[in-house]
């Protein structure tokens, strides 16, 4: 059944909507009371976020637009010292967009969300004119358990941090866009174990930061610029799947500017480095984590190469990679 203007006219099809795909699915005692505001309970200080969400193709290995809204925002709350309590979701139906994919989204969402421990509390649905595409703005709500970790927070001699391999979901969008056959899926998952891990085991946490657009080297740079230092990585400590080296050699990729969906780093101080490694290998979606790297005195990002010679790692300005959203 496809989705029509109707479905957004507030009459009997926009409660079908609401009722049997989005309350059978986001079902909880916050939600169901169908209030204008959702009334929560939380204590202490709160991290707030919000963020939209826009993908071609919809679905892809790995995931769909829906895992990567509720991903994108726990992983934010959670880089952010926090844990991440409730979440809400709008969603910007196109005409013409098919009532079952729309159905999928939110079975998905709701399946991430319980795995994040979170609740889908509050929403709101749009239909518009189109061509069946769907967008997602989601924000969320955490409450921090250690309120001094910061982008602008690195200091020099600390140790940086990687969860596992670059470059997965960039190339699993773009293999889907591209038609080209290989086994790479989307990294898309929620990162809040990670940093629970490293917070429960008493790690002295600088920074954290989730690895998304602009990949590796602009979370990099904005860390060295915030902070007021420099970012010194290893070429040969970075890790890249086969699959994904392969197809960035054919495409003339770097997978240090590659969007990521299911990848932080955490700069912790260098005595911690050991012990925070092995927390954050300790989750599911940090089995590959490497040291990369160590914060220095000066300013920018440079790498030491397999050859042992230096390269800067600057942010690109609109040019070099395709946009996957």
């Amino acid at each position: 059944m496809k989705i029509d203007m109707t479905y957004g006219s507030g009459g009997k099809q926009t409660g079908d909507l609401i009722n049997q795909v989005f309350l059978k699915h986001f079902n909880n005692p916050i939600l169901n009371k169908l209030e204008d505001s959702a009334v929560l309970s939380v204590s202490g200080t709160i991290a707030y976020t919000t963020d939209s969400f826009v993908v071609t193709p919809l679905f892809f290995k790995g995931g769909n637009i829906g895992k990567l809204a509720v991903c994108g925002t726990v992983n934010d709350l959670s880089m952010m010292g926090a844990i991440p309590k409730y979440l809400t979701a709008g969603f910007i139906i196109e005409e013409g967009a098919d009532l079952e994919m729309v159905e999928s989204i939110a079975k998905t969402m709701a399946l991430t969300a319980k795995e994040a421990g979170v609740f889908i509390v509050a929403g709101d649905t749009k239909v518009v004119e189109g061509n069946g595409g769907i967008f997602i703005n989601t924000s969320g709500i955490g409450e921090i358990i250690k309120g001094d970790i910061s982008i602008s927070g690195c200091k020099q001699g600390d140790v940086i941090i990687l969860s596992g391999n670059l470059g997965d979901h960039h190339a699993a969008i773009l293999s889907e866009r591209m038609g080209i056959e290989n086994e790479i899926a989307s990294d898309c998952a929620p990162l809040h174990t990670i940093a629970k891990n490293l917070l429960d085991d008493g790690i002295e946490v600088h920074c954290m930061r989730d690895v998304t657009r602009g990949g590796l080297a602009t979370v990099l740079n904005e860390a060295a610029d915030q902070s007021g230092v420099s970012v010194e990585i290893w070429e040969d400590a970075i890790p890249v799947s086969r699959e994904v080296k392969g197809f960035c050699d054919i495409l003339g990729l770097d997978p240090l500017y590659m969007a990521n969906e299911g990848k932080m780093i955490a700069i912790v101080k260098e005595t911690d480095a050991n012990e925070a490694l092995e927390a954050v290998k300790r989750s599911p979606y940090g089995a590959n984590a490497r040291i990369i790297g160590t914060i220095q005195e000066g300013k920018g990002v440079r790498m030491k190469t397999k050859l042992m010679g230096s390269r800067t790692i600057d942010v690109l300005y609109g040019e070099g990679l395709p946009r996957i959203c």
